[in-house]
């Protein structure tokens, strides 16, 4: 008789300054072989993102890739973010703007929001 697998979670990889979905290419395989669902995103003006760092005047902009996923969710589907260094100001704002869709959110070696500033005031 086989195990009962257990249904995976929707993972999503926010990537730190500087870099592009590419910098999870070790992990999401690894989390997908383990039954995962698994989303590396490209933030605005990294990895195959087209637009310019010029043309982009706001963390919101910035983080855009990422709210226009969130946005796109089902109701009912909660995801996991993951953020590394500066993804972890994406994942604040995305925290702030969708509670409801998310299980949780893991911060690695990443700026972590407090609950008296908003997401960006490190960049103060």
């Amino acid at each position: 008789m086989e195990p009962i697998k257990k249904q995976g979670k929707h993972i999503v990889l926010v990537h730190g300054a500087c870099h592009g979905a590419w910098s999870w290419y070790k992990l999401k395989p690894l989390l997908e072989a383990a039954g995962h669902k698994v989303t590396a995103l490209d933030l605005a003006a990294s990895g195959i993102d087209l637009r310019k760092i010029e043309q982009l005047h706001t963390l919101n902009d910035y983080t855009l890739p990422l709210m226009e996923l969130m946005e796109s969710l089902p109701q009912e589907e909660k995801v996991i973010l993951v953020g590394h260094s500066l993804g972890g100001i994406n994942l604040g704002l995305a925290m702030e703007k969708f509670p409801q869709k998310i299980y949780a959110a893991v911060f690695l070696a990443a700026f972590m929001p407090d609950s008296i500033h908003m997401s960006s005031y490190i960049l103060n």
